[in-house]
């Protein structure tokens, strides 16, 4: 039996077998479960305690077991160890996604949210970036997604239900410098989910982009990687490669916690929209896209940025 929708995933004060609130009873579902991937830090972890929290059973995957630190003394502080399972799973390592989504799959009778949120960013500027570089920024930030939902989409066939939750970014919507490749991936990541969306709709499969600006999370940290010519120094962008990443330390930056609490959100919403934009920089930069022409836009961009 596939478990339905409360304002809990599954887990409310009970007696006698019954679940109670201020305003309704009824009998107790099944817990639901979620698969989270990319869980030892930033939005993942945060999103896999929300999940936790609020009753739901949450496999949280990370590709580095030892970088599980994080994650366990966050689930200890909020009480909600017993509610997860951490597995090992790299999302670009294509051909163990099958056997990781079985084991869920039969460990647990279901699948009812699956979160995409494993990635890294890749920066520099185009003209800098090896084709190897970029390729390596599409195996996790599309690829790797992509595998990941493949292989979870049979299981949610046949219960008939369940909800995909893709972590993009602003950067899905509206390009940047210096994260081209980082934009690419997720503008890929965008037209692939929305195409999905309308394929699985009538399965009672809910297909849903989550769209943050800044946060302050590790992408731009211990996430990132710099292109081999920023490294070694034989970029013609190096001075300005400089002054964008000054730039990217001033940016004001939110709290992750609103992103989490937004995808517990979601998948406990059993009509979610398509797209979620979170964060009023991230609308700022859609309003003016839409709302300008062009050559404005980008000149008031560059005016913005000061990089040349």
């Amino acid at each position: 039996m596939t478990p339905s929708f409360s304002r809990s995933c599954g887990r409310d004060k009970s007696r006698d077998g019954v679940i109670q609130n201020s305003r309704h009873y009824y009998t107790p579902m099944p817990t639901r479960i979620a698969v989270i991937s990319g869980t030892s830090s930033g939005f993942g972890l945060l999103a896999a305690i929300e999940l936790a929290r609020r009753g739901c059973r949450v496999v949280a995957s990370m590709r580095d077991l030892g970088r599980r630190e994080g994650l366990d003394q966050a689930a200890a502080a909020a009480g909600v160890t017993s509610q997860l399972d951490v597995r090992r799973l790299d999302i670009t390592d294509f051909d163990s996604i099958p056997a990781f989504v079985d084991g869920v799959a039969r460990d647990y009778g279901h699948l009812d949210v699956l979160v995409n949120n494993a990635g890294f960013a890749v920066a520099g500027f185009a003209e800098d970036m090896q084709l190897a570089e970029v390729r390596l920024q599409f195996e996790t930030n599309f690829f790797g997604h992509v595998a990941l939902t493949l292989s979870a989409l049979p299981v949610m066939r046949r219960q008939g239900s369940g909800h995909i939750i893709m972590i993009s970014s602003i950067a899905g919507l509206h390009g940047s410098f210096s994260i081209s490749s980082y934009s690419a991936a997720k503008h890929a990541l965008e037209g692939w989910s929305e195409s999905l969306r309308m394929e699985v709709n009538a399965l009672g499969i809910k297909v849903v982009l989550v769209e943050p600006g800044s946060y302050e999370t590790d992408i731009w940290t211990r996430n990132v990687v710099l292109g081999k010519k920023l490294l070694d120094g034989t970029s013609p962008n190096r001075a300005r490669g400089e002054k964008m990443k000054e730039l990217v330390q001033k940016l004001k930056k939110r709290d992750p916690q609103e992103v989490a609490r937004l995808i517990a959100d979601i998948a406990q919403d059993p009509s979610p929209r398509l797209r979620y934009v979170v964060g009023p920089d991230a609308h700022i930069q859609l309003w003016l896209k839409r709302l300008l022409p062009w050559t404005w836009h980008e000149r008031l961009i560059a005016r913005m940025m000061k990089i040349d």
